[in-house]
């Protein structure tokens, strides 16, 4: 995997680790205001008396280490890595411990709530952190059996059984709350996780397509040095052949000729197009135009290998500067080829400008997608031309050429017959100055016809 792949993961992870670090930082406040509840409940409800200035003073460093926290999360949006969940979990730990210590140490009901900081320590936090916050806790609950805040309970409290009715009736509540805490932040944990995975496996195969387009691109330029040569002898040949009697007497035979020379010329442009895309014989930068003349040229350039019956173009409505590049027409031709081979008595082009989004729409009357083409649609080798091998890389192209300037590809069907490709790109990746667009302008055919639509 490649530094960039590499460095998307990395950001993937910090992203779920600042969704957990929210997620503790919303704990705590539930945390604070259970305390501040059975605290207040046990001391003026039951009469039980408790040292309310120092429980008050954790209550206070909890509540500015969550402030702190927050401030960290939102304001310098630093990167939260799993030394820091595990630091801010053992503060939970730290001020649950004191507390506890206050309130009667392993005597106190709500001490298996040691048991949700052990739980959450194992889904949040890498394997030796986890057992860190084990031992913390095994140790603290071991510590609290022995030293603690002496805490008197009235002998009411006392069952005639023995066990005093409000530890009893604690550790019911401490088990509700854990369970509850335990089930909704679980969860809510998972979420985050599953949700990561799935950003994992959708870079993981943006990575693998673009490894394919580079490998792709390896053979069709290796490809194209390869037919450099034989095309350069084949053209000598030609040219002698041009002057020789027997061709130039015959009117047949030098008509064959001007074809076959008229084709080599073809696969020549073909073969430095495609070293021009590859940036071997030019600089591979974007040039500086506008919608409209870069669309007609697209159009021109496409109809002039092309002989369709009925072909529509709408321009947009209106022309602002972009920036365009071999890379964007191909994409236009790719889709525009498959149209014209499905259907080569109509093909429809449509631009429209709506939102701050370009959108390029071709239409065919061809026979469709199957749906199971549809499902696979923009990965490589997927067509529904099944009895020609190779086929299927023009929309696994498009796709891609399209995700990298941050739009989308939609494939729908039309009725009775035919399909619709809907490329969606954001000006913001093509409009030299997306937010200063002209007023709409009326877009000349390329042909010369002011109509938005002409026939072919």
């Amino acid at each position: 995997m490649n530094p960039t792949s590499e460095s998307l993961l990395f950001r993937v992870e910090r992203s779920t680790e600042r969704q957990n670090m929210q997620l503790l930082i919303q704990l705590r406040w539930f945390a604070v205001i259970g305390q501040v509840v059975t605290i207040s409940l046990v001391h003026y409800g039951f009469g039980i008396a408790l040292p309310l200035p120092g429980m008050a003073l954790v209550l206070m460093a909890i509540v500015l280490t969550n402030l702190g926290y927050i401030y960290w999360y939102r304001s310098h949006r630093r990167p939260i890595s799993p030394r820091n969940l595990f630091l801010a979990l053992l503060a939970d730990v730290l001020a649950l411990a004191i507390q506890l210590y206050l309130s009667g140490g392993a005597g106190n009901p709500f001490i298996y709530l040691f048991l949700l900081q052990g739980i959450l320590g194992a889904v949040l936090l890498r394997p030796i952190h986890a057992w860190f916050v084990v031992a913390i806790t095994s140790m603290c609950t071991l510590v609290l059996a022995v030293v603690h805040w002496p805490l008197p309970l009235p002998l009411a409290t006392h069952s005639p059984e023995g066990l005093p009715s409000l530890y009893v009736g604690g550790v019911l509540i401490s088990f509700g709350l854990t369970t509850v805490l335990l089930v909704v932040f679980l969860r809510r944990i998972v979420s985050n996780l599953r949700r990561r995975d799935a950003r994992l496996a959708d870079m993981r195969q943006r990575a693998s397509d673009e490894e394919h387009i580079v490998r792709l691109g390896l053979l069709a330029t290796g490809a194209a040095h390869e037919l450099g040569t034989p095309m350069s002898t084949m053209s000598v040949i030609l040219g002698d052949w041009a002057r020789m009697p027997a061709f130039t007497q015959d009117p047949d035979l030098l008509a064959d000729l001007q074809e076959m020379q008229q084709q080599l010329l073809r696969c020549k442009s073909i073969v430095s197009s495609v070293l021009m895309s590859a940036g071997e014989t030019r600089a591979d930068a974007p040039r500086a135009t506008t919608l409209s003349a870069f669309m007609d040229g697209v159009v021109t350039h496409w109809r002039a290998r092309h002989c369709i019956e009925h072909f529509d173009y709408a321009p947009a409505s209106e022309d602002f500067p972009i920036l365009a590049d071999t890379a964007l027409q191909q994409m236009i031709c790719n889709v525009l080829d498959n149209a014209a081979e499905v259907s080569p008595g109509h093909v429809a082009l449509q631009l429209a400008v709506h939102n701050g989004t370009l959108s390029i729409i071709v239409r065919d009357k061809g026979p469709g997608f199957a749906p199971a083409v549809l499902r696979q649609m923009g990965q490589p080798h997927v067509s529904t031309k099944t009895e020609r091998p190779g086929r299927g890389l023009g929309l696994f192209l498009v796709l891609n050429v399209a995700r990298s300037l941050g739009g989308r590809v939609q494939v729908r069907p039309q009725s009775p017959t035919g399909s619709e490709v809907e490329i969606s790109l954001p000006l913001s990746s093509i409009a030299i100055d997306p937010d200063s667009r002209p007023a709409p302008v009326t877009t000349n055919h390329p042909h010369g016809q002011p109509s938005p639509t002409a026939a072919g």
